[in-house]
C-alpha cells in the first residue's frame, strides 16, 4: 500500500510507495533521499571538480568537492545527533523549530555542493558573467541556486518534472540563502548569494512551507547545521591540503601575525584606504579582516575575541603545526590528525542555538569566540593561497576555457544547419529551460518580461546548465574538441 506521510516535512512533490527494504530502514523517507543523492551522477561528478585548487594543477591529492562533502556530512551528522537528543534548552528550541534530524542533515550535506561548476569559485564567477552578458539572464549563475535546480529539476530519478522528488525537509535543508538574487540585502551572504532562480521559486516556497515557525529569509535548523559544518570543514581541511603541499610559509605567516600584534595601535588608527593600498605590508591584511568583520557582523564581532583568535591561530597553527614542515612521515600524519581532530571537536562543542537569531546568523551557530577563530583560519587561505600570482594565472586560463565552451555551444545551437547534431543532453536542457520560462511567464509577468525572448532565455540557461555540469577534465577535453585539436577524438567525446 502507498505510504503518504502526514508530516509535511516528509512530503514529496509526487507521493511514492516505499518498498519493503526501504520501509525496514530507520527514518525511511529521509534515508531514501540520502541514497538517491549519493547514487546521482551529479554526486559522483564531484570527485573530479575543484574545491580550491585543481588536482591536475596542484599535482597532489588535494580535497575535491566530493571529499569535502563527505567530511561536511560527518561533522554535520555529529552536531545534529547531539542537538536532536539533548534534553536542555537547546534541544527544546530545536524541536519547536522543526527538528534537527541527522539523516536530513546528512542528505543536505551530501547535496550542498552539487551545483558548483568546473574550476571552483572562479568557474562560478565566470559562468555568472557569461549568463548575464551573453544571454541576458538577469539572475546569472550561482552555485547554490544551481544545486537546488539540480535536485528539483535537472537530475531525475524515475519520473520527469520533479527532479529527484526529495522530501520537503531535505529540499529546505539545502536552502542556505532562501531568496532570489538581489533579495539578500544585509543577510548572510549578501545580495550576491541566493539559493533559487525564479523558475524554481515555487518549489522552494513549497519546501519551506513545511516549517511554519522558520521566519522568511531564515534557514531551517537542519540547514544551519549543514552551513556551520561547511565552514568548519572548509577552514580545516583546506588548511590540511596547503600544509601538506608546503604552501604555508611559516616566516611569511609569522610576519603577518606578529606585525599586526606589534603595530596594532598604529593599524587601528590608519584609514582603511591606506591599508587597502598596500595589503602586502605585514599586518595590513589581518587588520582589514577585522575591519570587514566589524562592518558586516557587528552583532557578533568583538575586539577581544578577535585578538584571542589571532593569538590561538598564531600559537597552534603558525608556531605549532606549520613550524614543522610536512615530510610525509607517519609522525607528520599523526601530528596533522591530532591537530585537525582537536579543532573539529572544539568547534563542534561550541555550537549554540538561537530562537531569534540576527539576520546574519542561523538558528545554529558557533560561539562568539570560535566564530572569530574560524574567520582567522579562513584568512590563512584567502591571504596566503588564493592571492598567489601563480594560482591567479592558472585560474585565468581556466576561466577562458569556460568562455570558449559557452561561446562555442551558443554558436553551435545558432547554426540552423548543424544544431541537430549538438549533444543530446544539451538539447534536452535547452528544451527543459525554455518550458520553465514559458510556464513562469504564464504564472507571473513580473518575473519574466512580456517581451522577453523565451527561446533566447531557454537556450542561455540550458547552455549554462550543461557547462556547469561538467567535471574539470570534461571541460578541458571539450574545449580541445571544439577547437579541433584533440588527438583522442572518441575518448574525449564520450559523455557528450
Amino acid at each position: 500500500m502507498p505510504q503518504h506521510p502526514t508530516d509535511p516535512r516528509q512530503a514529496r512533490r509526487l507521493p511514492e510507495t516505499l518498498d519493503e527494504f526501504q520501509r525496514a530502514e530507520g527514518h525511511p523517507q529521509f534515508r531514501v533521499d540520502v541514497e538517491r543523492i549519493r547514487f546521482s551522477p551529479y554526486y559522483s561528478r564531484l570527485s573530479a571538480v575543484t574545491q580550491v585548487i585543481s588536482q591536475t594543477g596542484a599535482g597532489l591529492a588535494v580535497h575535491n568537492r566530493l571529499t569535502h562533502s563527505i567530511k561536511v556530512a560527518a561533522v554535520a551528522r555529529a552536531i545534529a545527533t547531539h542537538l536532536s537528543t539533548t534534553d536542555d534548552e537547546r534541544g527544546r528550541i530545536v524541536a519547536e523549530l522543526g527538528g534537527a534530524h541527522p539523516v536530513v542533515v546528512q542528505a543536505a550535506s551530501a547535496a550542498h555542493d552539487l551545483g558548483h561548476p568546473p574550476f571552483g569559485h572562479l568557474g562560478e564567477q565566470t559562468l555568472d558573467h557569461l549568463a548575464r552578458d551573453r544571454f541576458g539572464l538577469t539572475e546569472g549563475f550561482e552555485g547554490n541556486a544551481q544545486t537546488y535546480r539540480i535536485l528539483t529539476r535537472l537530475d531525475e530519478h524515475d519520473r520527469p518534472g520533479v527532479g529527484l522528488n526529495l522530501t520537503a525537509a531535505v529540499r529546505a535543508a539545502v536552502l542556505k540563502y532562501p531568496w532570489l538574487r538581489g533579495q539578500g540585502g544585509t543577510r548572510r551572504g549578501g545580495a550576491s548569494k541566493f539559493n533559487y532562480y525564479a523558475i524554481d521559486q515555487q518549489d522552494a516556497r513549497s519546501a519551506l512551507s513545511a516549517y511554519p515557525l522558520i521566519e522568511p529569509g531564515q534557514q531551517t535548523v537542519e540547514c544551519s547545521i549543514m552551513d556551520i559544518s561547511d565552514d568548519i570543514a572548509y577552514s580545516l581541511h583546506d588548511l590540511d591540503d596547503f600544509y601538506r603541499a608546503g604552501l604555508l610559509n611559516p616566516a611569511t605567516l609569522s610576519a603577518e601575525f606578529r606585525s599586526w600584534h606589534r603595530d596594532l595601535a598604529r593599524l587601528r588608527a590608519s584609514d582603511i584606504e591606506v591599508l587597502q593600498a598596500d595589503t602586502r605590508t605585514p599586518g595590513h591584511s589581518l587588520e582589514l579582516l577585522w575591519r570587514r568583520l566589524q562592518s558586516k557582523d557587528a552583532w557578533i564581532a568583538d575586539t577581544d575575541a578577535f585578538s584571542e583568535a589571532v593569538a590561538k591561530v598564531s600559537s597552534e597553527v603558525i608556531d605549532g603545526l606549520v613550524a614543522e614542515p610536512f615530510d610525509g612521515s607517519l609522525a607528520s600524519e599523526r601530528g596533522l590528525a591530532r591537530f585537525t581532530t582537536a579543532w573539529i571537536a572544539r568547534l563542534q562543542s561550541s555550537i549554540e542555538v538561537h530562537p531569534h537569531p540576527d539576520i546574519r546568523c542561523g538558528h545554529v551557530s558557533l560561539s562568539r569566540q570560535t566564530w572569530h577563530e574560524v574567520a582567522v583560519l579562513k584568512f590563512l587561505h584567502e591571504r596566503f593561497i588564493l592571492e598567489r600570482p601563480d594560482l591567479t594565472v592558472y585560474q585565468r586560463g581556466q576561466a577562458n576555457v569556460l568562455v570558449r565552451l559557452v561561446d562555442g555551444f551558443a554558436a553551435w545551437l545558432d547554426d540552423p544547419h548543424d544544431a541537430r547534431r549538438a549533444p543530446r543532453r544539451l538539447i534536452d536542457l535547452v528544451d527543459l529551460a525554455t518550458d520553465d520560462y514559458r510556464e513562469l511567464r504564464a504564472d507571473s509577468l513580473e518575473l519574466v518580461e512580456a517581451d522577453a525572448d523565451l527561446e533566447r532565455l531557454g537556450r542561455g540557461r540550458g547552455i549554462i546548465d550543461y557547462v556547469a555540469s561538467l567535471t574539470d577534465a570534461q571541460a578541458s577535453s571539450l574545449d580541445a574538441l571544439l577547437a579541433g585539436q584533440t588527438e583522442r577524438l572518441w575518448d574525449a567525446g564520450q559523455g557528450l
